[in-house]
């Protein structure tokens, strides 16, 4: 177990590792078992964030050709599907060089983008590099001068994957072995956003030159009844609006249309990018200040702080005819923070709306944007 740990909030929370230092201890230790040709209890990796993980070798075998032995996947207090699943690595002897393989439950690469090429199994290159050096560091120790055969295989991993976004990222048979830092830190920001990044990454390797952002299931449903898209193309972005945007002009899109709920993106009528609530709120300040520019009657605007939920203030506003104004105003403060955020460098629009109520909020763009990307996405 890793006695790692981090805050979110107020929670103290332990940090596991990625099924890249499993792999790369699994290896490391089957090669030394294989040139010892004597079984170990444990394997020692040093993470490429500087932490060093000891961690227990499970089902070692030892043949005179090869050597075989597992690390148990230790997810920490991370709600990861793949906690205390086991990572195989069989090594082999070779002539020269490093080969890295995939077995059973690891999946293989179908689409352009991602880390590794078609055709190729989804082992990344920050593994990749764990595992050669975890490797090569055994045969220095023992004055070895040939080459290793590793085969990575996780015996779960084929089910696990139907429960990821694997299938859709085309990468098929299995799941990934992945990690950057070789450490996974609980509800880790940064595995959302390379997730964010990596789907976009494919979008433009397939030749989209517009990106659809939606932000969870109701954006999807609300496109699945009412737009002509094809949702297998769109990227989830959940609550990182602006770290999405950043990524779109990093990968060189051209366009990026926003869909979702009223209740999140009306936020962007603040400039507010990241719309999880624990980051800032801002809803009904928002609707009040539209809301008065609009001339919407200040009683009803009083009442708005009290409400919970957008479609709650909408309950009370639609009983003034200039609501629809101020949702207005609120589609052109919602655009210009969103030129301002790409600094007026690509056509940027969003979508907003609420099926209670029944209401489509479109920035100026909007009806454009979803026609080039209707064409596009066909």
């Amino acid at each position: 177990m890793l006695d790692a740990y981090i805050f979110r909030g107020t929670e103290h929370l332990r940090c596991g590792y990625t099924t890249g230092s499993c792999a790369a201890a699994a290896a490391k230790a089957a090669a030394e078992m294989l040139l010892t040709q004597e079984t170990l209890s444990f394997s020692d990796i040093v993470t490429p964030k500087g932490i060093v993980l000891h961690l227990d070798v499970l089902c070692p075998e030892v043949q005179q050709r090869s050597a075989v032995c597992a690390i148990r996947k230790d997810g920490g207090d991370d709600p990861d599907i793949t906690n205390g699943i086991l990572i195989f690595a069989e090594v082999s002897c070779i002539s020269q060089g490093i080969v890295i393989t995939g077995g059973k439950g690891v999946g293989k690469v179908t689409k352009p983008g991602l880390d590794q090429p078609v055709g190729e199994y989804a082992i990344n290159s920050v593994p990749r590099k764990m595992i050669t050096d975890a490797v090569m560091e055994i045969a220095e120790r023992y004055d070895y001068h040939g080459g290793f055969q590793v085969v990575i295989s996780i015996p779960e991993g084929e089910e696990l994957a139907q429960k990821t976004f694997n299938p859709r990222m085309g990468i098929v048979g299995g799941i990934s072995v992945i990690g950057t830092s070789g450490i996974v830190e609980p509800m880790s920001h940064t595995a959302l956003i390379d997730t964010i990044r990596v789907e976009a990454r494919m979008r433009r390797a397939e030749g989209c030159r517009s990106l659809l952002l939606t932000l969870g299931n109701y954006s999807r449903n609300f496109i699945q009844k009412s737009m002509p898209f094809a949702l297998e193309k769109s990227v989830k972005c959940s609550n990182f609006i602006g770290e999405a945007l950043e990524i779109a002009l990093e990968l060189g899109f051209e366009n990026v249309l926003i869909v979702g709920h009223l209740g999140k993106l009306v936020k962007l009528g603040a400039g507010i990018m990241n719309t999880h609530s624990a980051q800032a709120d801002g809803r009904m300040d928002v609707l009040i200040t539209c809301g008065l520019l609009a001339g919407v009657d200040c009683g009803l605007l009083r009442k708005l702080p009290e409400c919970i939920t957008v479609d709650a203030a909408l309950d009370i506003l639609k009983s003034d005819d200039r609501m629809e104004q101020a949702l207005t105003i609120l589609a052109k403060r919602a655009e210009r923070y969103l030129n301002v955020k790409v600094k007026q460098t690509i056509e940027i629009g969003a979508v907003m709306f609420s099926d209670k109520h029944s209401i489509v909020i479109k920035t100026k763009s909007a009806d454009m944007l979803i026609e080039k990307i209707s064409e596009e996405y066909q």
